[in-house]
Formats: structure tokens, sequence, C-alpha cells
């Protein structure tokens, strides 16, 4: 009887998945081609620009009357918007000529649209509310695939956005890899792909002030454990706090151990709330030392070490760690970043990096001649 309900409600739990991304699916493609239609209507006749300015709020007072909820000015407007952010892309990639005339007819049934607009369209509308208004492509590119991927909910969506997960992990890498993440997302293939620098904890809820203890922080990160993992990145899993080894007669206290299950790791996580110092490079190198000797199978891949501070100096970081360590050190902010810098030091990093190939080609290209 156990395997049967099991099937029973498995079956189920696939219907409902399946009505939800069904309902899902047609709420975008009927905003995307009321976008469509408002588009086109805009554009047609000599005082299409006069006639635009009120046809949105007529529209949407008509459709109000007879639907409801769900045609305000305001959304009609995100409809609009949608449609002309998303058709380059859906043109690009339907490159069969009919495939393009069927999606921009009226005639076209939506049930056809919907099995067209199918491998576009995958997470809800209120998704794309969201995104729309986000400027850069490539940054929505990103939080669109890390949405659909992460199954983010649209709360959680706004609060990646809001702590500017994006410029975060861009600044984390290196600059080459930064167009990789608008087109994969976030990727997991080294330790260094799982950083993110500041890591971002206005969620612990800790006040600012001038002072507080490491044990403050790490029952703050304990007590909201869920949140923390997930701004830790994809596929972490927490083991323990205050782990305990015995070396040579004497205990050591690792503040937090955690497992990464896509990159089949330990990552041992040191709190510090000052700047840190060559000693807690140094001992930090100890327990991931510890842990390849003794913890670790000889199927898993070497321990990372992460010590997690409030303030760094990478000259101090690369000075004292091999450059074969599997350390790293990331600043925290327990307030939400201020976006529009972190977006100003992106640009300026990217400009940098484009300018110094630039320059590497005019040379190669002149040694050629």
């Amino acid at each position: 009887m156990s395997d049967f309900f099991e099937k029973v409600a498995n079956l189920i739990e696939q219907a409902r998945k399946y009505v939800g991304r069904t309902a899902d699916l047609t709420m975008c493609v009927t905003y995307f081609e009321v976008g469509r239609m408002i588009v086109e209507e805009e554009q047609s006749g000599a005082e299409r620009a006069k006639y635009g300015q009120g046809l949105i709020k007529e529209l949407s007072n008509r459709l109000t009357e007879r639907f409801g909820r769900g045609f305000s000015l305001s959304n009609l407007k995100n409809a609009r918007k949608f449609f002309l952010l998303y058709i380059p892309r859906i043109n690009e990639t339907l490159v069969i000529s009919q495939r393009k005339s069927q999606l921009l007819t009226d005639q076209f049934e939506l049930e056809q649209k919907s099995q067209l607009l199918a491998g576009f369209f995958k997470v809800s509308w209120t998704h794309y509310v969201v995104l729309i208004r986000v400027k850069n492509e490539e940054e929505r590119r990103f939080y669109e695939i890390e949405s659909i991927n992460q199954q983010w909910t649209v709360d959680e969506l706004k609060r990646q956005y809001n702590s500017s997960l994006y410029e975060r992990l861009a600044l984390s890498r290196n600059k080459d890899e930064v167009k990789r993440l608008s087109m994969d997302g976030q990727i997991l293939k080294k330790p260094r792909d799982m950083l993110k620098n500041p890591l971002v904890l206005e969620f612990l809820g800790l006040e600012e002030k001038n002072e507080y203890s490491e044990t403050d922080l790490e029952t703050a990160i304990i007590s909201k454990l869920q949140k923390f993992l997930l701004e830790m990145g994809k596929g972490f899993l927490f083991e323990a706090r205050q782990k305990r080894f015995t070396f040579n007669e004497k205990s050591f206290f690792v503040d937090l151990i955690l497992y990464n299950r896509i990159l089949q790791c330990y990552v041992i996580i040191d709190l510090k709330t000052e700047e840190i110092k060559h000693q807690d490079l140094g001992q930090i190198q100890m327990y991931v030392n510890y842990f390849d000797r003794y913890v670790k199978t000889e199927k898993e891949n070497p321990t990372v070490g992460i010590l997690l501070c409030k303030e760094k100096d990478d000259n101090i970081v690369e000075l004292t760690l091999p450059e074969n360590a599997n350390i790293y050190a990331s600043e925290y902010n327990l307030y939400l970043p201020d976006k529009t810098l972190l977006q100003q030091k992106l640009a300026q990093w990217v400009a940098e990096f484009e300018e110094a190939q630039e320059l590497i080609k005019t040379v190669d290209d002149a040694d050629i001649e």
C-alpha cells in the first residue's frame, strides 16, 4: 500500500507542477501578446505619438471593466516593456522566418504561440515584472538564468538583485570570465567560482556598532542558517559549528564546517570581526591541512578554506599564502551594498580589461607586420 500511495502522490505532484507551469507560461505569453498589440497599435497612423499617450490608459479602463484585476495601467506598461525587451532575443533564436511571421500575427493561435515560446519564458510573470526593471541586458539575463536554475521565489530574486549578486560575483572572478555569467549563470567548476565579494549578511539582523564578537556573528549565522547557505551559493550543506579536532595533544575549534556537493569538498569557514592578519591565514591553512590529511576521503577534492572577515588586505593575503593554496578571504557586509557604486566599479574594471586586451592585440598585429 505504501508503494502504491507514493506512486499516486508522485503523479499528483507532477500534475500540479505541470498545471502551475502551464498557467505561468500562458500568463507570460498573454502579456507578451498584449504588449505586442499595444506596440503595433502605437506605431500605426501618422498621429501615433499623440494617440499612444492615452492608448494604454483607455485600454486599461476597458479591460479592467470587463475582466477585473490584472490589467492596471502599470501592468499594461509592463507588458509593453516586456515585449520590447524580449522580442529581439526571441527573433535571434527563431531563425526560420516563417516562425517569426507566425509569432507576430494575430491569426496565430495563443496555444500555438505558447508552444513556440515555451523555451523562452520559464519563470512566472511576477518574476518578469522584476526582471524587466534591470536595465543591463547581461545582468538581466544572469538573474533570469539563476531564477530558473535555483528556483528562486520572487522575494529571493528581489533580495539577490538588491544585494548586487551579479556585480559581486563578477568582481570576484577573472575579467575574461565575466561574460560567461550572463550566458550560463553561476557555474561551479573550481573553488574560486563559489566566492563572491563581499558576502551580504543583512538578513542576520545585526545592528551596526563599533564592536561585536565572533561568537555573536556565529550565533546569528546559525539562527539564519538557511539564508546564510543561500547567500554562500550553490551546493552548500551544513555539517558542524565549533568543530573540535585534536592534534599533538592540543585542541582546536573550527567556526563553521560546510560541504559543497557540487565540488565534492569540505569548506572551512573562519570568522573574523576585524581586518585579517597573516596569523589568521596561517591558522586556517593549518585547519585545511588537517582536513586534507585526516578527514577527507580519496574520492573527495581538496578542502577549501574561507576567511570571512570585516576587512581584508589583498596584498597580505597574496604574500602570506602559497600560490597553490586553496584558501580565500572574503569580506562581509551587514547591510545591502550601494548597487550604483558596485556597478561603476564593475564597469571601470571591465573597461580596463578591454583596454588592456586591445593594447595586446595592437602589439601582436604590429609584430606580424
